[in-house]
């Protein structure tokens, strides 16, 4: 018998019910009111996130935020800035000491980042980890040269022809790990770069050269186009064989959706969250 997680397919939700929703459900898993949980969600409206240790207002051009019409988030997880656009994102909730659960961060996060290996290849894209070969691309990893996530690869990254197809980013709490990332299905680069701040143009026209070549979106790379109900079948079973698992659809009860919408008000929709130094 495979062990049973549940499925939650959330659709597209608001920026603070996203991080509110992950954060609720690693704090059910902790106290054992819930299995491990994959969940899978979108953004409405398009949001900019960006990872607990940045600095909003050193990185982000806010008046071309405005402009866009973006929402913004500062998620409970570490990493750096992602456009949350055409994209499905997903998340995974597990105990740490969930059966053979490396103890390293970079060890488990290769062992939960396998079904998003096998979900790209049931797409039909060659996808594999990358590990730095390098001691100059591990030194990039501890002094990322720019605030935009789809920059580099990190260790155990998805990528495709050499380029990162997944953003993925990890926190402990509780006993529970939450990793959450975005898998890119198109990409606006130029978009993505307007709403980063410079130190001068000559920088940024570098990153507009230099994106292409580091980052890709699924559809560039797709035989056929593929849409997100396509990503959500494949990386569900990718989820499934890469994992050993079973996931059985679930449904939040009243009283837990009441929880969420009260710590998304509360935490995640707050400038003093959103903000922080």
């Amino acid at each position: 018998m495979k062990t049973t997680w549940y499925f939650i397919n959330s659709g597209p939700c608001s920026p603070a019910f996203n991080m509110a929703l992950d954060e609720a459900l690693l704090h059910w898993h902790s106290k054992g009111l819930i299995p491990p949980v994959i969940r899978f969600y979108e953004w409405n409206p398009a949001t900019l996130s960006i990872g607990y240790f940045q600095r909003a207002e050193k990185d982000i051009d806010f008046e071309q935020l405005h402009k866009l019409n973006l929402g913004f988030v500062r998620r409970p997880t570490g990493g750096r800035a992602v456009l949350h656009e055409h994209e499905l994102t997903y998340s995974i909730i597990v105990n740490e000491d969930y059966p053979d659960m490396p103890k390293t961060v970079t060890e488990a996060y290769r062992v939960l980042s396998e079904g998003l290996l096998l979900g790209f290849r049931n797409l039909g894209l060659d996808a594999y980890f990358s590990v730095p070969d390098s001691e100059e691309k591990r030194a990039d990893l501890k002094t990322p040269k720019s605030a935009v996530c789809f920059d580099a690869p990190s260790w155990y990254e998805l990528v495709v022809e050499g380029k990162k197809v997944a953003g993925s980013a990890q926190t402990r709490q509780e006993g529970v790990i939450l990793q959450h990332g975005a898998i890119l299905i198109d990409l606006d680069d130029e978009k993505l770069i307007s709403l980063f701040k410079f130190p001068s143009e000559a920088s940024r026209e570098r990153m507009r050269k230099h994106l292409p070549q580091k980052a890709v979106a699924i559809n560039q790379l797709a035989q056929k186009p593929v849409d997100v109900e396509t990503c959500i079948s494949a990386f569900r079973k990718g989820f499934e064989d890469g994992l050993d698992i079973e996931l059985v659809p679930y449904t939040l009860t009243k009283e837990q959706m009441d929880f969420v919408n009260n710590l998304a008000k509360t935490r995640y929709e707050s400038d003093e969250w959103n903000f922080r130094k």
